[in-house]
């Protein structure tokens, strides 16, 4: 496979299929190229040399469809993109795996930038890095505000129960990748089922809410600005809080100087944690007295992804920049954990 082949995407069967569902659309040769840094499902960029457009699919060789379910991530863009909440336009779902060997789903190219560290957002400026960060803030708000029923996604999900049900998710997720000791860890797990909050009216909830799952648009068409929020795999009914306690725990400096995870917090102008959940609270209306849970609850449940990927670098299945220090992580966020939640 050349770089404009990518594995993954038979670019043949491909536009076979786009002259047959959406005939007029594509208008030359199609390349394809892999769109660098996702972390779980695949995401190419489409051309025929005068537009282009985004195919969203599972990993390859994946055979676990409900972990990575493209039907699912296709409705909720789907539902969500008559709203004010802004995600790019979905073109077509295609649940036959004849085509690419998986279903996939095709949706328009939103122009944008993904800003993933502090060191990327330091250009902006503290002014426009400002402005991003609280956009951020209120599109979440957005989304919060959006009535699942009438937007036909009513039965997208459990939300009765839901902080219960993922607190068990998590505590097994931390289970099956022991195999050292880790302090504190089942401390603040036991704490969290202690203090579990009495949820909100549900609400859709993204599931990985932050600044590198948005694209921000150029400052010349009005500055800053959410074009579209991406990576929807997580997303389902439940608790929004949630939503809001990852995105303040992304907005904390973890102290730790080229970490393998980095958060924006450290940039110049960002706003602090305490800002971002007073606009939430003052633009949403939710009373978001609990927040320290949600945000320990986030703590928490980064730990136990670090300790899967360092689980997982211990047995030899992970290679690559970084996974040697991932390990080195897991401490620092169970104790920012504890503490959010001893604090308050």
């Amino acid at each position: 496979m050349s770089a404009d082949h990518p594995p993954g995407l038979d670019l043949d069967r491909l536009r076979a299929l786009l002259e047959r569902e959406r005939p007029g659309l594509v208008n030359g040769p199609l390349t394809g190229r892999l769109i660098e840094g996702g972390r779980s499902n695949l995401t190419y960029t489409l051309s025929d040399g005068t537009s282009k457009w985004v195919v969203r699919r599972p990993p390859l060789g994946h055979v676990l469809a409900t972990a990575h379910d493209m039907k699912r991530e296709h409705r909720v863009i789907s539902a969500l993109h008559p709203t004010r909440v802004p995600v790019p336009r979905p073109l077509l779902l295609c649940e036959d795996e004849e085509v690419l060997g998986a279903p996939f789903y095709v949706m328009e190219f939103v122009e944008g930038t993904p800003y993933r560290t502090a060191g990327q957002l330091a250009p902006l400026g503290p002014e426009r890095t400002r402005n991003a960060v609280l956009s951020l803030v209120d599109t979440l708000v957005e989304l919060h505000a959006v009535d699942p029923a009438e937007v036909g996604l009513a039965d997208f999900g459990r939300p009765e129960g839901f902080l219960d049900r993922q607190l068990r998710r998590w505590g097994k997720q931390l289970d099956a990748s022991r195999n050292r000791d880790l302090a504190g860890i089942d401390e603040l797990h036991a704490a969290l089922g202690r203090a579990l909050p009495v949820s909100p009216a549900p609400a859709v909830v993204h599931g990985d809410y932050r600044l590198d799952n948005v694209l921000i648009g150029p400052a010349a068409e009005g500055g800053d600005a959410i074009k579209a929020v991406l990576d929807w795999e997580m997303s389902t009914l439940g608790d929004p809080l949630t939503d809001l306690g990852l995105l303040v725990m992304y907005s904390r400096p973890l102290g730790m100087p080229d970490s393998p995870v980095s958060t924006t917090a450290a940039a110049p102008g960002h706003p602090d944690p305490r800002e971002l959940i007073e606009r939430y609270a003052a633009r949403s209306g939710r009373d978001v007295s609990a927040v320290s849970w949600y945000t320990a609850f986030a703590w928490f449940k980064l730990a136990v992804i670090l300790e899967g990927i360092h689980y997982r670098y211990t047995l030899g299945q992970t290679v690559g920049r970084g996974f040697d220090r991932i390990g080195d992580l897991v401490p620092v966020f169970i104790h920012h954990g504890l503490t959010t939640l001893q604090e308050g």
